[in-house]
């Protein structure tokens, strides 16, 4: 059996951080504050509630869930706290599936010599 390149040897001893950040991100809300801070920079609780159905309460347990994982984090103002994406854990999560895409071409066109050999 080889040995697992670099790229494997990571994803494996990156593997709970990284599960995080793929909870984090499975669920619509956060996904939507994500894509928020995205665009808007830094942004208030207030500024990330307008226009929604959510409450600042229910807002502010979504983006204490997304800093646990490391893809948010607050800054004071004044009273007011203004979040903002750390995009170093969405890198990570991206390098992590591109190696999982990578395996699976790799594993695909074993499979499909296999069958075009028989």
């Amino acid at each position: 059996m080889s040995r697992p390149d670099a790229a494997l040897r990571e994803l494996v001893d990156a593997g709970p951080a990284l599960a995080n950040v793929f909870a984090a991100l499975g669920d619509a809300t956060r996904l939507t504050l994500v894509a928020a801070l995205c665009t808007g920079g830094v942004l208030s609780i207030a500024q990330l509630t307008a226009n929604t159905h959510i409450s600042r309460q229910g807002v502010t347990k979504h983006l204490q869930v997304l800093a646990q994982a490391g893809i948010v984090h607050d800054v004071r103002v004044g009273r007011e706290r203004r979040w903002t994406l750390d995009t170093a854990q969405l890198d990570a999560a991206r390098r992590t599936l591109e190696v999982i895409g990578r395996e699976w071409d790799v594993a695909l066109a074993r499979l499909k010599a296999f069958v075009e050999s028989g």
